[in-house]
This record gives C-alpha cells, sequence and structure tokens, in this order.
C-alpha cells in the first residue's frame, strides 16, 4: 500500500503533521479533565498561522456532536480561501473502542482520517493513547466545485 506521504508536497506533510501534533495533545488533556470532549477544530492559513478552531456557540449547552462537527466544516468552508490545511476532532466509538478521530484535510487535495484508541484516565488523569492508524478520507473543505 502506498503511503499518502509518497504523494505529498513537503508543505503539506508538515501542515497536517503540525496540525496532527497540535490536537492531539488538547485532546488528551480534554480527556484527562473531563472524560470525553465535545468536537474541536484548527487550521493552518495560508501565510502559515495555526489555531485552534470551535463551531458557533449558539448551538446550546448540550449540543450534539454532529451539529458541532457540522458547524466546524462550514466555519472551515467558509474560510478555506484564506487557509490550507483544517483538522476536525471527536471523541468517538471505532471497533469497540474509545478514539481520537482526528480527519485532516490540505488544499493539495489530501484528505485523512486519523484514528487513536485510547483507555481512559486513570489516578494521573491522562488516558493513554494507543496505536494510530491512518486511513483516507473524504474532503470536505476543498472539493471540486466549492470553491470559486
Amino acid at each position: 500500500m502506498t503511503s499518502w506521504r509518497s504523494t505529498a508536497s513537503t508543505s503539506a506533510q508538515e501542515d497536517l503533521d503540525g496540525l496532527l501534533n497540535l490536537v492531539l495533545p488538547v485532546a488528551q488533556e480534554l480527556l484527562g479533565k473531563n472524560g470525553r470532549f465535545y468536537p474541536f477544530g484548527a487550521g493552518v492559513s495560508s501565510d502559515g498561522e495555526v489555531a485552534l478552531t470551535a463551531a458557533d456557540a449558539g448551538l446550546g449547552e448540550h449540543p450534539q456532536p454532529d451539529r458541532v462537527l457540522a458547524g466546524l466544516y462550514d466555519g472551515a468552508r467558509a474560510t478555506a480561501a484564506e487557509s490550507r490545511a483544517a483538522a476536525f476532532v471527536a471523541d468517538v466509538q471505532a471497533g469497540g473502542s474509545d478514539a481520537v478521530q482526528v480527519e485532516l484535510e490540505h488544499q493539495d487535495g489530501i484528505a485523512l482520517v486519523v484514528l487513536v484508541p485510547y483507555r481512559p484516565a486513570t489516578l494521573n488523569r491522562v488516558p493513554k493513547f494507543e496505536q494510530m492508524s491512518v486511513t483516507p478520507g473524504a474532503p470536505r473543505i476543498w472539493t471540486a466545485g466549492r470553491l470559486s
């Protein structure tokens, strides 16, 4: 199987690696403090600035995670012309295990899904991340016909 890295530019690899290295520790910290978290995102602007993102707070006090993700996708689409990469992070069930799911997307056409199973936090309040897997994802932001 060919790795996505074999066809990705150095810049795309650095952007996606940087986003993953930013969001996984945040997810781990949130899991340690709260035992779960609402979906959140991160992005890389056209000039290389990296920032965390959140969905519109108008979703209520206890919004459904899929509505939060939809808001994150909409926000990233709205700023796609000024961005070059995005990440969307959710606490999910995968293969009978709790996992952090990170959807990564780059304007160069790369879309990946990273799953990191975890065991809940123990006395030290840090969940144990297990072996991550990476699979191709579906583009949500930079797709044909979405940008003018």
